[in-house]
């Protein structure tokens, strides 16, 4: 994980007022394996400690399918691009800011997350387009940009203060 990054890449304006102990930032090669160590870092900092298994695991997943479409795809082909990502941790919600320098999303759009269809023979079931669907199911205020050739996917996560946090 590289120290330096897109400085133009700002945390969630909802996370102004967030202390900076409940603030983390990375930045990460645009590689396969450094989004797994990241993953993990992500998954053990002390900034995240105490929250529910189920924000935990929600996060977990909408970062894993985030941060690899971005490899894939918005990086496709530029092995040396960057990936810079800010949560912040609110009493009620995390929220999450992702930027790259890569290719702009189709259309310049988020998208759909349609449920694919699974009423048919399991050789024909779809291969991908799963992501983007448990993206908006498990996040709320998914918001994406572009602007100066920069990506920027937003979106929050709810914190249930009811659920058993992580041991």
């Amino acid at each position: 994980m590289h120290p330096e990054g897109n400085r133009t890449c700002e945390p969630s304006p909802k996370a102004r007022n967030v202390p900076k102990d409940h603030e983390l930032r990375l930045v990460l090669p645009a590689k396969m394996a450094a989004v797994r160590r990241g993953l993990q870092t992500i998954k053990h900092s002390e900034r995240l400690s105490g929250l529910p298994f189920d924000t935990l695991s929600n996060l977990e997943t909408i970062l894993a399918e985030a941060l690899n479409n971005i490899v894939k795809h918005a990086y496709a082909g530029h092995p040396d691009g960057i990936i810079e990502l800010h949560l912040s941790r609110s009493e009620h919600d995390l929220h999450c800011v992702i930027c790259d320098t890569g290719q702009q999303m189709p259309n310049g759009v988020l998208p759909s997350g349609r449920q694919a269809d699974l009423n048919c023979a399991v050789a024909d079931l779809p291969e991908g387009g799963f992501g983007w669907f448990l993206i908006r199911k498990l996040a709320h205020e998914v918001g994406y940009t572009r602007e100066n050739g920069q990506n920027r996917l937003s979106f929050n996560i709810e914190v249930r203060p009811n659920a058993p946090p992580e041991p």
